[in-house]
């Protein structure tokens, strides 16, 4: 029986039951649909609508129930109710009668599902700070592990300057860093209790909201009715911090991708996140990665759909809403999975350090050092710019990298080039004078490095 049949004199039709009912989605929230009817039994055992005896019946069957289902989506979504507020309160009916009919006194399934959705964002939220914790203490690791191995650096997917690959995996650890510091933030938005604001204005009962907000794990209760019976931005900022986080999952997933590529071999992936051609028997195929890399166009999209969907909704409730769990429920799924196949991946990755290496010192990645040395020995920096560009044309030309020109021929294109030149066109000379802060020099990726192992 629906919870509010009396008003109407036919039956809904199976269409509209159809397209109506919300359990096929809301199911998942029926450990925290549980969780808020016990803390409301107890407030309204507080104001006298139930006797102590009452509400501790109540108790032993909301967790009886909790017991019965937990992890058996199928008994419930099998029930045929609407939504899992009547999925519980028929359940509960039914182990305790007419009792069971009290509980939902001077409280709204607006007030209800508001509660639901809030604890179930912090559940995941903190499941997802867990997950992005540990992600970025394996990059940590990756970091100690190859710190010294130098690899080109790039702009416009082209050589630009060397690097140390510990560098290149501390800059996705501070993407990550912020993705924890962004996601802490949305916590303390979403830490306010909606339970007792009834449908939109309030419940008649003269409860103590603070004790209820509490008694369920919030900081404080909200502080007023019609926001909160119709605030989603819990959801709008999960959605959001995701698609941030799953943008920078995607950058390394594609730089992973490229670095695993034959035209780079600079890593090699390990068998166990990656997957073989049906066709190609040679082949070993970065899926993994590339996954992370496609799954973040859906959680874009269902960032959008809640944007979309909320963006002219009148206060307070509106049945568009209830479109607000599908899209949430899919960006965490994925999410989450996603920064632990990353985690997994970087477990089992091994850098080709004779191939990065060899990669840092084509492409006249010392170029701009050449640069330096002129504007050292007197030049304007926009004059050494053009010389070094025109000896950079005369080496393509030749095949051959800077180095390998005898110093006569270097001073054809600037006189004032000497033999000292050739200390600052090796790789060490390129990465050791990185050394101001957040450089790539070995000291300065070590201190940054023992940064980070002091803060996790």
């Amino acid at each position: 029986m629906a919870l509010w049949g009396g008003r109407f004199s036919q039956e809904s039709s199976a269409l509209f039951k159809l397209f109506n009912d919300s359990l096929p989605v809301d199911y998942r929230l029926i450990e925290e649909d549980i969780i808020g009817s016990i803390a409301w039994a107890s407030a309204i055992t507080s104001v006298g609508i139930l006797t102590q005896a009452e509400c501790e019946q109540l108790h032993g069957a909301l967790n009886e129930l909790l017991t019965e289902v937990a992890d058996k989506p199928e008994l419930i979504i099998a029930s045929g109710a609407e939504d899992i507020h009547s999925f519980v309160e028929q359940s509960l009916i039914a182990k305790v009668g007419d009792l069971g009919k009290k509980l939902h006194t001077g409280r709204s399934r607006n007030d209800q599902v508001a509660t639901d959705l809030k604890l179930w964002c912090k559940k995941e939220g903190q499941h997802s700070l867990t997950l992005l914790k540990k992600l970025s203490a394996e990059l940590v690791k990756l970091a100690e592990r190859e710190i010294d191995a130098v690899m080109p650096g790039y702009t416009h997917l082209q050589r630009a300057q060397p690097v140390l690959f510990g560098h290149w995996c501390l800059a996705y650890v501070e993407m990550f860093e912020r993705d924890i510091s962004r996601l802490e933030d949305a916590l303390k938005r979403a830490d306010t209790c909606p339970l007792g604001t009834g449908a939109l204005a309030g419940t008649a009962y003269p409860m103590d909201r603070h004790q209820i907000a509490q008694s369920l794990g919030f900081a404080a209760p909200t502080l007023n009715s019609l926001d909160s019976v119709s605030d989603r931005d819990h959801v709008v900022e999960l959605c959001s911090d995701a698609s941030i986080s799953m943008m920078h999952l995607s950058r390394m997933a594609e730089d992973l991708i490229f670095f695993n590529s034959g035209e780079a071999g600079f890593i090699e992936l390990d068998d166990e996140v990656t997957s073989g051609s049906s066709l190609m028997p040679q082949k070993k195929n970065p899926d993994a990665l590339e996954l992370i890399r496609g799954k973040t166009g859906r959680v874009y999209g269902s960032l959008m759909g809640i944007l979309t969907t909320m963006k002219a909704l009148p206060l307070a409730y509106n049945k568009d809403m209830q479109e607000d769990k599908e899209g949430l429920f899919d960006v965490m799924d994925s999410w989450s999975i996603c920064l632990e196949m990353a985690a997994l991946v970087l477990s089992g990755l091994q850098v080709n350090r004779e191939r990065t290496l060899a990669a840092a010192q084509q492409g006249y990645a010392n170029s701009t050092e050449l640069a330096d040395y002129l504007v050292a020995k007197g030049m304007p920096f926009r004059e050494a710019h053009h010389v070094v560009g025109e000896v950079v044309v005369a080496a393509i030309a030749k095949q051959t990298p800077l180095e390998d020109f005898v110093i006569s021929e270097l001073q054809q294109f600037s006189p004032i080039i000497s033999d000292d030149v050739y200390e600052c066109l090796t790789i060490e000379s390129c990465l050791a004078k990185r050394e101001a802060l957040g450089g790539t020099s070995l000291a300065q990726v070590k201190y940054a490095l023992a940064q980070k192992q002091a803060n996790s």
